[in-house]
C-alpha cells in the first residue's frame, strides 16, 4: 500500500479510537470522526449507530478517471477496515456548493431512514450577568437519564444531509434550557432538531418553519415520534421565511433561533439570500418580533463570515462558537453561533 493509504488508515484509526472513547462515555450514538483531516483525502465521516456516512468534497485531484476511482476504491476499503464493517453499511455522498432548489434536492430513493438518540451531553449552561458558561454534570440515574434522551429520524441515503446537524449538539442543549415557558420560532428549520429540544424544555408556543415540505414533514414526524406533539401549541409552516418575517407582529416570540442557508436562490423565494450581505437586516427583523430581554440565536455555515455587531440593534452579542463546539468538531468547525439579547 502507498504511503498516503498508510497515512490515511493510520490517522483515522487513531482518531477513531480516540474520539469513539469519549462518545461512549457521553453514551453518543452519533458522533464525527473525520473532517479533512489530511487533504489527500478529503472527506468528513460521521457515525450513526452502526453506519458510516462518508462525504467527500468534490475537489481538483487531477487524476485520471481510472485512478480516481482507484483511489476512491482504496480509500472506502481503509475506512470499512477501521470502522469494521462492510460496504452495505457505509453510504457515501460527493458534496459540493449547493445553491437554492440544489439544497432540497432528493439524491436517491432508498430511504434508508433509521432512528437515532441523543442524550443531553451530560452538560448544562448557565446564563450569568457577565457571560455564557458550559458547565459538566453528570447524569445521576437512569431516571434522568431518560428524561434527557431525545429520538430522531435520519436517513443516510436520499439526501446530501442526513437530517440531525452533530455538531448542534450543544446548541440544541442551550435551546432546551433557555425554552421553558417561552414562545419559540425556529427559522430556517430543516428537520427540526431545535424545535424538539424546545418541545422538550416545556416551551409555551413552538412555530416551526422551512421553505421545503419535506422538511416539514420531516420535522413534523420527529416531533411525533418524541410523542411531544401538541396541536395547540405546536404549529409548522411552510412558507419563505424572509417573507413569513414581515407578516409577524412585535413581541410575538420570546426566543428565535435564525441557522438560515449561506447562500439561497431557490425559485420558491421571492428573494435572493446571500448571508453575509443580509444578515443585519435578517437580524434586526428578528428582534423586532421578540419581546423584551427576547434571545436570538444566531449560526451561520458561511466560513469568512464576519458579524456587523455595529448595525445590530441588540442589547447583548456575544460569540458562543467556543462554548457550542461539541468535542468532536473542535478545530474543525467552520460555524459561527451567537447569543444575542434584545
Amino acid at each position: 500500500m502507498e504511503n498516503k493509504f498508510l497515512s490515511f488508515e493510520n490517522r483515522l484509526a487513531k482518531v477513531y479510537k480516540h474520539i469513539s472513547k469519549i462518545a461512549r462515555k457521553q453514551q453518543l450514538s452519533c458522533f464525527r470522526v473525520y473532517n479533512v483531516d489530511l487533504p489527500e483525502f478529503p472527506f468528513i465521516i460521521d457515525v450513526y449507530k452502526d453506519l458510516v456516512y462518508v462525504a467527500e468534497y468534490k475537489s481538483k485531484h487531477k487524476l485520471s478517471e481510472e485512478e480516481y476511482a482507484e483511489w476512491l476504491s482504496t480509500s472506502l476499503k481503509i475506512i470499512e477496515k477501521v470502522f469494521a464493517t462492510d460496504e452495505a453499511h457505509v453510504f457515501l455522498k460527493v458534496r459540493e456548493r449547493q445553491k437554492g432548489e440544489q439544497q432540497y434536492a432528493k439524491l436517491n430513493t432508498a430511504k434508508k431512514e433509521m432512528i437515532v438518540d441523543e442524550i443531553s451531553i451530560n452538560k448544562y449552561t448557565r446564563q450569568t450577568e457577565d457571560k455564557m458558561e458550559i458547565l459538566s454534570s453528570p447524569v445521576k440515574n437512569s431516571s434522568d437519564e431518560e428524561n434527557y434522551k431525545l429520538s430522531f429520524i435520519v436517513n443516510l441515503s436520499d439526501y446530501l444531509d442526513t437530517g440531525l446537524f452533530l455538531d448542534h449538539r450543544i446548541t440544541r442543549q442551550i435551546v432546551k434550557e433557555t425554552s421553558n415557558d417561552k414562545r419559540v420560532l425556529n427559522l430556517f428549520s430543516y428537520t427540526g432538531s431545535f424545535s424538539i429540544y424546545a418541545a422538550a424544555g416545556n416551551a409555551s408556543k413552538v412555530t416551526t418553519i422551512d421553505l421545503s415540505k419535506t422538511y416539514i414533514n420531516w420535522a413534523k414526524r420527529n416531533m411525533q415520534y418524541n410523542k411531544l406533539f401538541d396541536v395547540k401549541k405546536h404549529e409548522f409552516i411552510q412558507d419563505d421565511v424572509l417573507q413569513y418575517l414581515n407578516s409577524i407582529p412585535p413581541a410575538s416570540y420570546d426566543l428565535i433561533i435564525l441557522d438560515p442557508p449561506t447562500f439561497s436562490n431557490s425559485k420558491r423565494m421571492q428573494d435572493v439570500l446571500d448571508i453575509q450581505n443580509d444578515h443585519v437586516q435578517m437580524i434586526n427583523q428578528c428582534l423586532d418580533i421578540l419581546a423584551d430581554n427576547g434571545i436570538l440565536l444566531f449560526s451561520t455555515n458561511h466560513r469568512n463570515f464576519i458579524l456587523a455587531q455595529d448595525e445590530i440593534h441588540a442589547h447583548i452579542i456575544k460569540d458562543i462558537t467556543k462554548q457550542t463546539t461539541p468535542f468532536d468538531f473542535e478545530g474543525k468547525l467552520k460555524r459561527k453561533c451567537y447569543w444575542i439579547e434584545k
